[in-house]
């Protein structure tokens, strides 16, 4: 891999999206289903939870017993636990209303990749690290390098 002048590296890429109805359609269509998901998980969450709670106090022959009351506020506990990790369907509705107000050709960051490239003795480092490419529509439009 090295020969002493040079090194294969990894760097993130980033990509660049630019906002057109298509892109917008489907931005807002998998924020969609990621809300649909977290409700459809939340549901789920609560109903689990409160079945959990049901059984340990039929099971009990005194449900006010200090031990069992002890059992349903941990189990409420970690439902609550999993109701925070699950409130991040505010986050998603945030970001379906910032894609909304999103104006056309506009460039938006939409995520990483990982690419190798050679480094050379001599090579700035940082600039070599810097690549952005810009996609419309699923199609490289550029390539850009700091």
């Amino acid at each position: 891999m090295s020969d002493g002048t040079s090194l294969t590296i990894k760097r993130p890429i980033t990509v660049r999206a630019v906002v057109t109805p298509t892109w917008k359609e489907e931005a807002e269509r998998e924020l969609s289903n990621g809300i649909a998901t977290a409700d459809q998980q939340l549901a789920q969450l609560e109903q689990e939870g409160q079945d959990v709670v049901d059984q340990v106090r039929r099971q009990s022959a005194n449900p006010l017993d200090p031990r069992v009351q002890d059992q349903v506020a941990q189990i409420q506990q970690q439902v609550a636990a999993k109701r925070a990790e699950l409130e991040e369907k505010r986050n998603l509705l945030q970001q379906q209303a910032q894609v909304r107000e999103l104006e056309m050709d506009q460039i938006v960051e939409q995520g990483q990749l990982e690419s190798s490239c050679e480094l050379k003795v001599g090579d700035n480092l940082v600039q070599k690290m810097q690549v952005a490419i810009v996609v419309k529509d699923g199609v490289v439009q550029s390539i850009e390098e700091a």
